[in-house]
């Protein structure tokens, strides 16, 4: 009989010596031939050393990112699918993009006339980069190619803050804090508020700092240039990465002098040239959220602090504010505290999750330097932080979009939902459609839609809205009338919460 497969008189963990004695079990390399029972047959010992030996190299710390970055996308996507088979949208974005890129998809202007009829959107903001999503719309027109597509981008951006973490702390620190990334505040509430151009920012962002953390200047160059097409403020963040770097080599190297010139002169170009070019009426629109003569409150002291914290305190422990790299995120904050509108100044919605990535690479720029201090306490510190910053991520998730992941709920379609996409599909392809946010999802892909109340004059086919606080047919007509006085409209279905009305005549 075979001693390395005899038990030891039923003892675990324990086998029959040469000599008669019960020695331990020695620990082979093969895990899960270990883990069946001694007793089991050889050709089940053999399978499971084979497997062992199969998957070995997908289990291996390189592929860590990758693995990591894979779920992710999955988490992101699902929950992004399954708010959109709800109907569950919590904004008009997803529209504003869809009609964007089909604009594009389209080989047409980016024309959105959810912002007003014949809306230029470049003139609106500066996000051309949005045009690489034409082709993949082009074969898959529907508001969900946005969401994947998101989901992809925020996932990628797990892959360099994770891989940077491991090559600085070491694997298990590293995954640690690459999870803790992925399930951060601020990336889950921009997943969970339909699709914005921002997705592009953070692999950009994460792999610019992986570069610059590397010292590796062309890389991140190359990868922070581009920001100048998501966004027109994003100029100056891909300006003070270049103005990182120098600080960093301490000398004038030619390419970070080439990001900072490239990036403010981008800005300057985009907001006094290009979107008044773009725009109707010849300036940017957002000046009036600025300045002295913006009107509104300026930020109120403890929001600007509580805000701040919650950057800076469940990410990085506060240990960010001891790294360089931190300089990264005051252009896009400074906008936001600088601007009158509340909306910028909080938590909620996309706004804080271009800031994810620059935190977490500024804790991994800080804690190697941490590790090694001369207090005992701060040393501690820095050990325990990613474990501490991970268990804050899952605690906080709690209370946080992906939570729903574990909901049964959120795998069942809603009862309403099959009738009112059978009503909605009653519209016919290239119709003007008048619409307020939940039936834009089902329409910006196939019709020419509007907003409610904003349709220049036109007076649309059809009429698409959510019936709230005990709103009736009756008074939704009434509304129609006042809005299209020459046109007569009529209801063609409700479904759940849903109306819509058909034009019948005009004047």
């Amino acid at each position: 009989m075979d001693t390395a497969a005899a038990s030891a008189g039923g003892v675990p963990g324990r086998i029959l010596g040469e000599d008669g004695t019960t020695v331990p079990r020695p620990r082979t390399a093969d895990a899960a031939a270990d883990a069946i029972s001694p007793a089991a047959p050889g050709p089940l010992r053999r399978a499971a050393r084979h497997l062992e030996e199969r998957t070995a190299p997908l289990r291996a710390a390189r592929l860590d990112p990758y693995w990591t970055a894979g779920f992710f996308f999955l988490c992101y996507a699902l929950l992004s699918l399954t708010r959109f088979r709800d109907m569950s949208i919590s904004s008009w974005d997803l529209g504003i993009f869809e009609q964007a890129v089909r604009g594009y998809a389209h080989f047409g202007a980016p024309i959105v006339d959810l912002k007003g009829p014949g809306t230029n959107i470049l003139g609106d903001h500066f996000s051309p980069v949005l045009i690489v999503l034409a082709p993949l719309y082009r074969l898959f027109p529907s508001g969900q190619t946005l969401l994947i597509t998101q989901a992809a981008l925020f996932a990628l951006s797990v892959l360099p803050v994770t891989r940077a973490a491991a090559r600085y702390l070491g694997r298990f620190p590293g995954l640690a804090l690459g999870l803790a990334y992925g399930m951060s505040w601020g990336v889950q509430k921009a997943v969970d508020f339909d699709f914005h151009e921002i997705a592009f920012a953070l692999p950009l962002l994460a792999f610019a700092l992986e570069a610059v953390l590397r010292g590796r200047w062309t890389a991140a160059v190359c990868w922070a240039a581009p920001l100048v097409l998501v966004k027109e403020d994003l100029g100056v963040t891909a300006a003070t990465i270049g103005a990182l770097a120098l600080l960093r080599t301490r000398r004038a190297s030619p390419l970070p002098i080439a990001l900072v010139a490239f990036g403010l002169s981008a800005t300057a170009l985009t907001l006094g040239v290009l979107i008044p070019a773009f725009n109707g009426s010849g300036s940017y629109d957002y000046w009036s959220k600025f300045g002295a003569d913006g009107g509104g409150a300026t930020i109120p002291l403890d929001t600007a602090l509580r805000t701040t914290l919650w950057v800076l305190l469940p990410t990085t422990g506060l240990l960010a504010l001891r790294s360089p790299l931190l300089l990264v995120a005051l252009p896009t904050l400074g906008w936001r505290f600088l601007s009158h509108e509340p909306h910028y100044w909080g938590i909620d919605w996309h706004y804080n999750a271009v800031l994810m990535p620059v935190v977490f690479f500024a804790l991994i720029d800080a804690l190697p330097r941490v590790r090694v201090a001369t207090r005992p306490w701060l040393r501690s510190y820095a050990h325990h932080l990613p474990a501490a910053v991970l268990a804050a991520a899952l605690a906080l998730t709690t209370a946080l979009p992906l939570s729903r992941l574990t909901d049964a709920t959120t795998y069942r379609t809603p009862p309403g939902v099959p009738a009112a996409e059978r009503l909605l599909d009653r519209i016919p392809d290239g119709a003007t459609v008048e619409s307020d946010i939940r039936p834009l999802s089902r329409l910006t892909g196939r019709t020419r839609v509007f907003w409610t109340g904003d349709t220049g004059g036109l007076a649309p086919d059809y009429i698409a809205l959510q019936l709230r606080d005990n709103g009736t047919a009756r008074q939704a007509l009434a509304d129609a009338a006042v809005r299209h006085p020459r046109s007569t409209y009529v209801v063609l279905g409700g479904a759940a919460d849903l109306l819509v009305l058909h034009r019948t005549s005009a004047g």
